[in-house]
């Protein structure tokens, strides 16, 4: 009898090795490749001895027809039903994924409970939790008597065997994905076989029946959802748990989403007792600012259609090394070392000597690229020592020519300043034009030179003579 044909594959990427190396070839990791075999399970080579079985044929359609919006489920938690872009779908699959210890176990148990309350079934499977540590944390956070059903299981073919019997659940969470193993796959749980072969069961399950599966996920040391990125591919929605050990949000970010949007997030605070909602973020990220400390400036952000104020504050300092320091903490590194050359090539601001040190306040974390404007104007202030406007607000791209690009959603950003007091703004001139209001009072230039010579000039004013950056 031939022996079992085994081969290598890496934890990280999914690459297959024929035999065992200690650095994978797909993605350079080191130490990622385990043994599986081969003779069952994804992936598994043709099977001797059996025939293949004769495919049934299925009806083909148009593209036009009738189309029905999609049943949702609303969990009437308004920050997650508005990621999910109105509650979890009908027989659809989510991948929740976060740090350890970041809230996911304790946002879905809530999730859960307000769920059951409404009269759904819901079925909570935990594979790393006994039910007494569940019940537990039910208890702590208030929803302990709630008819939320539960179990503590990792095979695949047990769960669906429970969840079959009986009246079909509308929700089904599984905690995590890299703790079930199926009897498919000869390897160990957590392995990429495994994983992939445990999320093709329950998703076929959940689109046979019409059941909402929701899978949480591991997070490697880089962020990502641990195991193949198969499994991202094979979901309807995929979304981030992330939030700050030093700071008590969280922000549940969309990733995927193949029935609503992907810039939506939600914003949570953690207390003693579990998750609470924040209905007005920018309140959150704005903290305690200072009116007269230079080197800060409020960045209206837009995050899908929740627009978003968050504090800009920049450090330029001297530098005693003969190569400057440069240290950023929730923006882009490279998009930073952009905005300083256009700086030094268009303004003759020179940052040459100085360390530039740049943070957004609160922890937030922002991608997009409006915030350059902000950016320049709080290293302008830091350099000149002047404190900016405390009741201006700015948002605005910064082209490589040093010219101000509009952005899109610029009344949203500018009603929100509005409804927080501040009566000022800094945005590009090729935006669209409004009527009163924080509009009639904003500067529009037309380049980044017009700005830096408006703050320094105001600098030059305020000093009674030459400012920093003339010298």
């Amino acid at each position: 009898m031939a022996r079992p044909r085994t081969q290598f594959i890496c934890q990280n990427c999914g690459t297959v090795h024929a035999r065992w190396a200690g650095k994978c070839d797909g993605c350079g990791e080191w130490n990622t490749l385990i043994e599986e075999g081969t003779s069952s399970g994804i992936g598994s080579g043709p099977q001797t001895g059996r025939k293949a079985r004769a495919g049934t044929p299925v009806t083909l359609t148009t593209l036009s027809g009738e189309i029905e919006d999609a049943p949702r489920i609303r969990t009437r938690i308004e920050e997650l039903d508005r990621v999910t872009g109105g509650g979890f779908v009908r027989g659809s699959a989510l991948l929740v994924g976060g740090d350890p210890g970041i809230g996911k176990s304790t946002l879905l148990t809530q999730a859960a409970a307000a769920l059951a309350e409404q009269g759904y079934r819901i079925v909570y499977v935990s594979g790393e939790e006994a039910v007494a540590q569940i019940r537990l944390r039910a208890q702590r956070l208030g929803v302990a008597d709630k008819p939320v059903e539960l179990a503590a299981e990792t095979n695949v073919e047990n769960i669906l065997a429970t969840i079959e019997d009986g009246k079909r659940p509308d929700l089904v969470i599984l905690d995590s994905i890299q703790t079930l193993w199926t009897d498919l796959a000869d390897s160990a749980p957590g392995t990429v076989t495994q994983v992939r072969a445990s999320a093709q069961a329950m998703i076929r399950y959940a689109k046979s029946t019409g059941a909402a599966i929701v899978l949480v996920g591991h997070v490697t040391k880089e962020g990502q959802i641990a195991g193949p990125r198969v499994v991202e591919h094979m979901v309807d929605g995929v979304l981030y748990f992330e939030g700050e050990g030093g700071h008590h949000y969280r922000i549940l970010r969309t990733v995927k989403n193949r029935f609503g949007p992907t810039d939506e997030i939600g914003v949570f605070e953690m207390g003693d007792k579990g998750l609470r909602e924040v209905p007005n973020p920018s309140e959150l990220f704005m903290g305690e600012r200072s009116a007269a400390s230079p080197g800060a400036a409020v960045f209206a952000a837009m995050e899908g259609t929740r627009p978003l104020l968050v504090e800009i504050q920049a450090l330029v300092a001297p530098s005693p090394l003969g190569t400057p320091r440069r240290a950023v903490i929730g923006w882009d590194s490279s998009r930073l070392s952009m905005v300083l050359a256009v700086l030094e090539a268009h303004c003759g601001v020179r940052f040459s000597q100085h360390d530039v040190y740049l943070n957004v306040a609160g922890g937030y974390r922002i991608s997009e690229p409006a915030a350059d404007l902000a950016v320049a104007a709080a290293l302008i202030s830091s350099l000149t020592g002047l404190a900016l406007p405390h009741d201006c607000v700015y948002f605005g791209e910064i082209s490589l020519s040093g010219a101000i690009r509009p952005v899109s959603h610029a009344s949203s950003r500018l009603k929100e300043s509005e409804k927080l007091g501040f009566t000022q703004a800094i945005l590009p001139a090729g935006n669209e034009e409004l009527v009163g209001g924080i509009w009639s009072r904003a500067y529009r230039p037309r380049e980044l030179a017009d700005l830096v010579v408006k703050i320094a000039g105001a600098s030059k004013v305020a000093r009674g003579g030459k400012s920093e950056s003339d010298e």
